[in-house]
Parts: structure tokens; sequence; C-alpha cells
């Protein structure tokens, strides 16, 4: 183990003289991906709730397939399956993303998220207190307005705990990014172990990472809910 640490703890946590290290890379691949779905997924959820079944259905299918098929093949279908269709080949732009295989690990990781973002998002949508809607209307709110000041705020402080979770299981997902030769901790770990054949210590170091990444981000979230969601805290006098 300090042998490949002393060798190879560069490729893992920092720059190795030849680009980004797996770490950085993860940490790239994570927030690129969790920025835009949570930035797409906040109308998408308002959408989903609509009484209007023409703009419900589309919501309620995107996230039913994301949802209902895994993230490697998503990232397969994206990655290989895209590009080989001409009309992408054809097209400069679409060519220039579609073939680097970051580009579509983020496409991909932003849709899967954005499904279940939506639907975390949607469901607390739905659990706005009546209240809320009322007094917001008293004041003399358009919807729009209401939206914007009072529901999704107050939607988005109830969905912290359950957002965490998905960002935490987004961070887990990022190891398949390795199959778009994407050089992420898994894919450093496995050039690792292909150079030293130390299954254990290469593997053993990578999963150290996502731990240390993983209780850094709980510890976040955990303070963010303690500000945020102070006022659901049951009160003692």
């Amino acid at each position: 183990m300090n042998e490949i640490i002393t060798q190879y703890w560069r490729a893992f946590l920092f720059w190795d003289g030849q680009g980004l290290s797996g770490l950085a890379v993860t940490l790239w691949l994570l927030v690129a991906s969790v920025g835009i779905g949570f930035c797409v997924s906040i109308p998408l959820a308002v959408a989903r709730v609509s009484k209007k079944r023409w703009l419900s259905t589309p919501v309620r299918v995107y996230t039913y397939v994301f949802r209902g098929t895994p993230l490697y093949v998503q990232l397969l279908l994206i990655y290989t399956g895209l590009y080989s269709l001409d009309f992408v080949r054809s097209h400069s732009l679409l060519d220039a993303f579609f073939r680097s295989g970051f580009h579509c690990a983020v496409l991909s990781f932003a849709l899967n998220t954005c499904a279940y973002t939506t639907e975390i998002f949607a469901g607390a949508i739905r659990a706005t207190t009546h209240g809320e809607v009322e007094a917001a209307r008293a004041y003399g709110m358009s919807t729009f307005t209401m939206y914007r000041r009072i529901v999704i705020p107050s939607a988005l402080r109830r969905a912290l705990p359950l957002y965490s979770n998905e960002v935490i299981l987004m961070l887990h997902a990022t190891t398949v990014a390795f199959t778009a030769t994407v050089p992420d901790i898994l894919k450093v770990a496995r050039d690792v172990n292909s150079a030293t054949y130390a299954s254990f210590e290469s593997f053993g170091l990578a999963a150290l990472i996502y731990c240390a990444v993983s209780f850094a981000l709980v510890a976040g979230f955990r303070r963010a809910e303690r500000r945020w969601l102070a006022y659901l805290a049951v009160r003692t006098h």
C-alpha cells in the first residue's frame, strides 16, 4: 500500500503531470451533472405536478424512462449509440460533442439525476401545506410569484434530506464513467491495478477516497439541514 501511495498518489489526488487527477475528474463530473440536473429539475418538477396533462405527461414519461433503465445502459447509448448515427457524425458541433467521453458522461449523468431530482422536488411541491398556498393567495400573489417566493423555496428545504441521498448516489454512480474512457478515480485504480497487480491496495485506496468525499458531502448537507430545516424541529419549553 505504501509503495502504491508513494508512486501513484498524484494520479489519485492531484495533478499527475499529464492531466487532472482521478479525484478532480470525479468531482468535476459530480458538480457538472448535479448542477445541470438541479437547474433543469425545478421547472420540470413544476410541470410534473401541473394538472394540465399535456404539460405533466411528457415529464412523467421522461422520469419513468430514465429511472427505469440502468445508468450504465444510458451512458452506452449516449457514448456509443448516438455517435454511430450518421446525422450526429455529419454535424460538426454534434460530432465534436459526442466524440468526447467526458461530455457524454456529463450528459448521461445529468439526465439521470435530473429524472430522480424532478420526482423528489415534485413530491415536495405536492406536500406544500394548504395554509401556505392560501396565505400567498391572500396577499394577492400570482401563480408565478407564489411558486417563486413560497412554494419552490419551501419545497426545496423539505426535499433537502432526500436530495442529499441523491447526490451521494450520484457520486457513486460516477464510477461507470470509465466506460467512456473518462479518467476518474475508478479508472485510475484500474490502471494502477493493471500496472502493479495489487488489486486490494489499488481498489482499497479508491474506496477510501470515495468514503472521504461521501463523508464530506454528508457533513455539508447535515449542516445545511440544521440551518434551513430548523423551523421543523420540535421545540421544547
